[in-house]
């Protein structure tokens, strides 16, 4: 064996005794009161102890029981040497008892102080206890070889056997508490992620909106400052009422998908483009998407749109969702608008989310986003794993 075997400790959580139910307490107490009761049976049953012999013999039973118990105590703390002080202890009292023939007791201790021995002591400390527990039992027992041979060698298997269940239960307790811990870890994680999710879904809806509106509204203020044409003022006005509606309605849909509420990708997008007067095709058998995919399409879209909108209004748009194995793709793309269209509302504004967010926001995903003219349009290309 190698020297960490000899003097590594038992399993501490093997043989730990935590979190009994209360009928393995009751039995454990019932057991221990009925061994109690067989060792003070087989003490005075024959009748040698009267009088002050009656009293010593209880004296010694008692200091058996209490030697006993801070010897149990001692090695399920690992305290070495008082475990051994202990043991050294118990060698004695049950020499006692063998000297004032309560033989039941001065082979019960050297059998149950041989056995404990392999079970909670390191095998360096366990070894010579063992040996002069069972030495002892040898040399005062009046049995047949045999018989001696057959309860040393039993206990002694009982006593390793313990020891490898206390070995196995400690390292299974060990296991599940790193399970737990990793669990633990993982739920951090999760709670941590969706944090960053709730943050970036706010910032993409109300930062990017509220600040477009602030430009707007400044805007208005400034023109009115200056006397300019009404008109021009109701336009910044009603650019920034569009803005405000489109941020409730974005931001409606958020908190409806951070809850796993919202409506599935196909039936937005044909909400979307009808109301922005696009085409949509969809190839492949439509499926449920993850949530964070979900809104990648649906924001990507809706920028997309609203591109369209400032710079090509009165332009074609068309929308392709292609369902593929392992990944779902949105191609919009949009042709030039008519020579003399006056451009929309929202031409010399942002639109609150970017192109350069829903890159970020695929590329987070695994995924990726391209943009860029195609035959005198511009074309998105939005790629996810789903």
């Amino acid at each position: 064996m190698a020297l960490e075997t000899w003097t590594r400790w038992p399993s501490r959580e093997g043989l730990a005794r935590e979190r009994l139910s209360g009928a393995r307490l009751v039995l454990s107490w019932l057991s221990r009161a009925a061994l109690l009761a067989l060792l003070a049976w087989g003490t005075y049953s024959r009748g040698a102890y009267t009088g002050w012999g009656a009293t010593a013999a209880a004296l010694g039973l008692a200091a058996t029981v209490a030697l006993a118990a801070g010897y149990l105590r001692a090695g399920r703390e690992q305290q070495l040497w008082p475990a051994l002080a202990l043991a050294a202890g118990l060698l004695g009292t049950a020499w006692t008892a063998e000297w004032g023939q309560a033989y039941m007791l001065a082979d019960f201790t050297w059998g149950g102080l041989g056995l404990t021995a392999l079970v909670r002591l390191p095998f360096a400390a366990a070894v010579p206890v063992w040996a002069a527990a069972f030495g002892s039992y040898t040399l005062a027992s009046w049995e047949s070889w045999l018989a001696v041979s057959a309860t040393v060698g039993g206990l002694t298997l009982l006593g390793y056997l313990l020891r490898l269940d206390a070995e196995s239960r400690g390292a299974a307790v060990r296991l599940l508490r790193q399970e737990r811990a990793a669990r633990s870890a993982e739920a951090e994680s999760a709670a941590l992620a969706e944090r960053a999710r709730i943050a970036r879904e706010i910032h993409d809806v109300l930062a990017h909106s509220l600040s477009a509106q602030l430009v707007h509204l400044e805007a208005a203020r400034l023109m009115l400052d200056a006397g300019t044409d009404r008109a021009q003022v109701r336009e910044r006005v009603v650019a920034a009422r569009r803005m405000a509606q489109d941020g409730l309605v974005e931001t409606r849909q958020a908190l409806s998908a951070l809850r796993g509420e919202f409506t599935p990708v196909g039936e937005y997008l044909v909400e979307l483009t009808s109301r922005e007067h696009a085409v949509l095709t969809v190839e492949g058998a439509p499926r449920p998407l993850a949530a964070e995919a979900g809104l990648a399409v649906r924001r990507t879209a809706l920028e997309a749109l609203t591109n369209v909108r400032k710079h090509a209004a009165g332009g074609g748009c068309t929308l392709e969702l292609r369902y593929l194995a392992d990944a779902v793709e949105l191609e919009v793309c949009n042709t030039r608008a008519p020579r003399g269209e006056a451009p929309g509302p929202l031409a010399d504004s942002g639109s609150g989310y970017g192109l350069l967010g829903m890159r970020e926001r695929a590329e987070l995903l695994g995924g990726s986003l391209l943009a860029g003219p195609e035959d005198g349009g511009w074309r998105v290309l939005l790629r996810v794993p789903a």
